[in-house]
């Protein structure tokens, strides 16, 4: 009951596979790609904010500021690597 109309079964048959199987797997997840970049851009972001202030700590400066923002660039960094991991399990 459900069969798609005659003219897509050609237009699919016309198509590469591998082709078919990469528009079927970016109508699934659309996107991708572009998730991914960011996860990197943010957790890249995150580690540089992370070394800058552990060596303010290293430094002994501001340490009751630089200790609270180094702990939330750690956990943007792993934020972003959780959600990179599970970005390709799926």
């Amino acid at each position: 009951m459900n069969q798609p109309p005659e003219n897509s079964r050609q237009s699919r048959s016309k198509l590469d596979p591998q082709k078919y199987a990469s528009l079927i797997a970016e109508a699934k997840a659309p996107y991708k790609g572009l998730r991914k970049f960011f996860y990197i851009a943010f957790a890249a972001s995150g580690f540089i904010g992370a070394l800058v202030f552990l060596v303010k700590l290293a430094a002994g400066k501001e340490v009751a500021a630089a200790l609270p923002n180094f702990a939330l660039q750690i956990g943007v960094v792993a934020l972003m690597v959780f959600l990179f991991r599970l970005e390709n399990k799926s």
